[in-house]
């Protein structure tokens, strides 16, 4: 008897450790995801300022230490005045000019570096201190390589309005931001995975229509990048209707017609626009159907507030179109995707749960 207690009382607290250490792990994540959305606003921000071009290198270590003294900086405004951009839209602009572009961007890539390191290092310290639970392992490894390949695409997108282009391709672009998306859901879901629910999981049905939800929330990033960068929302501001007309005409100018989904900047935002009510309809759908299934749930509650949060951000989308894209809305309607994209990662993790603990109490033993 007294064994057997022992035995209990000490899985008791093995479980008590495992249970600070996913709580100390989810702290650091949510950190992460802090600064993995500051990145992408920053990153709209550079883009918004026309300033992703403003760095013509990409030096992953040295280019940690920004220009000091007036000769070092005009070496970086000599290197900035050899590309298109500044040849064809920023002729004669001044060294204080270039010094304002040049921040944003460099602040895009101190924060891409930063985030690397804030992933890194505590992951060792959770490993070699076996912190980590096994399942972990794989995610936050693929976590940390998505990280460095979002480096690689984002010199890959800069490389592009280098040589032949005032600016950075749509497609790099959209890229870009959505592999940004891929990642910060990526450690949304693991954080989530690590919650204590006071729940049971949801049904299989209602799993699977928060995964699909998650997917379309991605699908309208991505169209919202191509409308970015081809400056797509500067034209066109009316609402709700379009050129003048619900469905607009010369819809598909270019040839090949499915060119037009990525290059025409009137079907680029047509598409965005559509695909905006397509979202705000499954969020209603998916709402409706989650508190017929499971009334009085948090899952009902988390799915009437993504409707609310789209809802928003639907009107915050048709307000930033209307006024031709201020910055200070533009930013705002790219954040609240972030938090839509984020708030629809963890209902769906919700839906299921957290992982399954790795000790267990087992009664009679």
């Amino acid at each position: 008897m007294a064994a057997n207690t022992l035995s209990q009382g000490m899985v008791v607290s093995v479980q008590d450790r495992e249970a600070r250490n996913r709580k100390y792990i989810r702290i650091w994540l949510y950190l992460v995801l802090i600064v993995l959305a500051t990145i992408v606003l920053v990153g709209g921000a550079t883009r918004m300022t026309g300033s992703g071009l403003s760095i013509t290198e990409w030096k992953p270590v040295h280019g940690i230490i920004p220009p000091f003294g007036h000769d070092q900086w005009m070496e970086e405004f000599d290197k900035y005045r050899q590309i298109p951009q500044y040849q064809q839209l920023n002729k004669g602009m001044s060294l204080a000019e270039f010094q304002q572009i040049f921040w944003w961007e460099w602040a895009h890539r101190f924060l891409a570096r930063g985030v690397g390191f804030l992933v890194a290092v505590p992951l060792a310290f959770f490993w070699l201190t076996g912190r980590l639970e096994r399942r972990l392992k794989p995610r936050m490894i693929f976590i940390l390589a998505l990280g460095a390949l979002q480096g690689a695409v984002g010199w890959w997108m800069v490389a592009s309005g280098l040589v032949d282009r005032v600016d950075v391709s749509q497609y790099r672009l959209a890229t870009h931001l959505t592999l940004a998306c891929i990642i910060f859901a990526a450690v949304m879901y693991v954080a989530r995975g690590l919650a204590v629910y006071s729940e049971a999981p949801a049904n299989r049905q209602i799993q699977r229509f928060a995964g699909w939800f998650v997917l379309f929330v991605f699908i309208q990033i991505y169209l919202g990048a191509l409308v970015a960068g081809l400056d797509a929302g500067l034209s066109y501001n009316t609402w709700p209707l379009m050129d003048g007309a619900v469905i607009p005409g010369d819809l598909f100018p270019i040839q090949p017609i499915w060119h037009n989904l990525f290059e025409s900047p009137k079907t680029v935002q047509f598409v965005h626009r559509c695909f905006a009510y397509f979202v705000l309809i499954v969020a209603i759908w998916q709402a409706v159907s989650t508190v017929r299934q499971a009334p009085g749930t948090t899952h009902a509650r988390r799915a009437v507030l993504l409707v609310v949060l789209v809802t928003l951000q639907a009107a915050i989308g048709i307000t930033t179109l209307l006024m031709q894209v201020p910055i200070g809305l533009g930013l705002l309607h790219q954040f609240f995707a972030i938090v839509i994209l984020g708030f629809s990662v963890a209902h769906w993790r919700g839906t299921k749960g957290a992982y399954p603990r790795e000790t267990e109490v087992v009664a009679g033993r």
